[in-house]
């Protein structure tokens, strides 16, 4: 394959992820944007209530009852925007949805490894919230551009100019809508095109489950419609102009400023508007820096990292799928590449495009797309995959856990089952297990960003393995890294014990930071390094 082939395919794909607080309308923006792609013929809109379709991308039976997502999904499609030189060419949009809830930065982060721009999703009623904050931080520390979309704007909420100061005083990213709305909040009404001066009105359709027809209006037109409305939209708008928030590209790409986006994902409002904008302002996949930090170009031979492994996902196949992201050359169905971390080679016969919980074969990818490879069982989150010279991408880091549980099945008649559900979810990441001589193997423990974590466990290892199983809380708060040398020195001390962890690293827990404070005053030759936090 040329370079200049998979250069022009480069241009074409536009690979990000949704991220937001919990219950600002993730998975249903997810289903709007497939909506509207023409993927699906009709939004599940909201899922977790009775007698409504649950979205697209939310597959595993928790989250359909709670109405939150607790996996990362990926969807690919394709999508013309009115702007494209050969609309018979489309874009290829791949699309990552992510757990909303903190419990699950872990999973979060290791998709915003795997994408070249976030979409923040906002509540219009509650702006800025501390997951938002957070996950905003982990995209500038990755140099993540970010595109910023009010949702919820069919509810009552805050006004535009109070919710684009709140988030330039709060993060320091200056917002510069392309689409502002007219009528406020709860009145939603259409948008005004900052850059063009038409009015987009929009018509709702029954329960928002099909796309919400617009009508493109010129600015008299609008103001004979709506009159003080557009008068106040119009106004407002100018104010940004002589703040300096419009739009620039070079701005937006170097993290300083935000194109915003005022929406419903429940009503299709505004859906429209942000496809075309992530056509064109998002960036498309560009170089990759590896482990000795030299950045590799995406016409290099095949690259990829795995981001994801999942299980449980097809309950009648038990398979096992790893989520790649390409970085370079191009991907052919049942190539043999090459395992990085083991050195040996991996045959990639049943590589699947993945929508939601439905699939496709894939024969061809490209830099920027992501592919399913069933049951890669010798691959974890992190891993690189490649062809030709070698090359390895850096590791994701584990976060710091911050609550920790015993597991152990109810039954002893279960313990193989016990041990397969364990090894295939610690594989995955779901949770991170901790190992010791003294508490064996039937009840190891467990270590969880949040506790939301030891729930997916128990209810998965009942879904998929049929294993019973009871969480016990262990009285410790914060962990250390540590070493060998030190381990029977802090196994000594009281309100402190020593684990492994399944990548080699060895861990000390503690009961509070008091005792950690006491232990490191009393000991200072011991090594004891803090871990990497959910929040950095």
């Amino acid at each position: 394959m040329s370079s200049e082939v998979i250069s022009r395919e480069v241009t074409r794909r536009r690979t990000f992820a949704i991220i937001s607080h919990p219950d600002a309308g993730k998975s249903t923006m997810t289903e709007a944007l497939a909506l509207h792609a023409r993927m699906i013929s009709e939004a599940g809109a909201v899922h977790g209530k009775a007698g409504r379709k649950s979205t697209v991308s939310d597959w595993m039976e928790m989250e359909k009852a709670r109405g939150i997502s607790v996996s990362s999904t990926a969807l690919q499609f394709n999508y013309s925007a009115a702007a494209q030189p050969d609309p018979e060419v489309p874009s290829v949009i791949n699309l990552v949805d992510t757990p909303g809830h903190a419990d699950f930065s872990e999973d979060t982060y290791r998709v915003l490894t795997a994408v070249d721009a976030a979409v923040m999703l906002i509540d219009a009623a509650k702006g800025l919230e501390p997951q938002t904050l957070k996950l905003f931080q982990v995209c500038r520390h990755r140099g993540i551009p970010v595109i910023t979309v009010i949702n919820k704007w069919d509810r009552p909420g805050h006004s535009p100019l109070e919710l684009i100061d709140e988030i330039q005083e709060r993060i320091g990213l200056t917002p510069t809508p392309l689409f502002f709305p007219v009528g406020i909040a709860g009145d939603f009404r259409g948008l005004l095109d900052r850059r063009t001066g038409e009015y987009m009105h929009f018509t709702r359709t029954a329960g928002g489950a099909k796309i919400a027809p617009e009508e493109i209006m010129s600015a008299d037109a609008a103001q004979a419609r709506e009159g003080d409305e557009w008068t106040s939209a119009l106004e407002e708008s100018e104010l940004l102009t002589e703040m300096g928030q419009d739009h620039d590209q070079e701005l937006f790409l170097a993290g300083q400023t935000s194109p915003m986006i005022f929406a419903s994902a429940m009503l299709n409002f505004g859906v429209r508007q942000l496809l075309e904008v992530l056509v064109e302002l998002a960036p498309p996949p560009g170089p990759r820096s590896d482990i000795e930090g030299t950045p590799r170009p995406v016409t290099d031979p095949f690259s990829a990292v795995v981001f994801k492994v999942q299980a449980g996902m097809d309950s009648s196949h038990r398979d096992r799928l790893a989520y790649m992201r390409i970085v370079s050359g191009e991907f052919e169905r049942g190539m043999v590449v090459t395992h990085a971390q083991t050195g040996k080679p991996f045959a990639t016969k049943y590589a699947q495009a993945v929508f939601g919980r439905d699939r496709s074969t894939v024969d061809t990818a490209y830099p920027g797309d992501v592919v399913g490879l069933v049951n890669a069982t010798a691959l974890a989150p992190g891993d690189t995959l490649y062809d030709g010279p070698k090359v390895q991408f850096p590791p994701i880091p584990s976060f710091a856990p911050e609550h920790f549980s015993t597991l152990r099945a109810t039954t002893a008649d279960k313990y193989k089952q016990f041990r397969k559900g364990m090894d295939q979810l610690e594989s995955e990441g779901v949770v991170q297990v901790l190992r010791n001589e003294t508490r064996g193997e039937a009840s190891p423990v467990l270590a969880a960003v949040g506790p939301m974590q030891f729930e997916v466990v128990t209810a998965r290892m009942k879904a998929e393995y049929n294993v019973d199983t009871i969480i016990e809380p262990l009285g410790y708060t914060l962990a250390r890294r540590t070493d060998a040398d030190s381990a029977a020195e802090l196994n000594r001390q009281r309100g402190v014990e020593v684990f492994t962890r399944t990548d080699g690293a060895v861990l000390a827990l503690f009961s509070d930071k008091w005792r950690l404070q006491y232990i490191e005053k009393e000991h200072p030759d011991l090594t004891l390094e803090p871990l990497v936090a959910a929040a950095d």
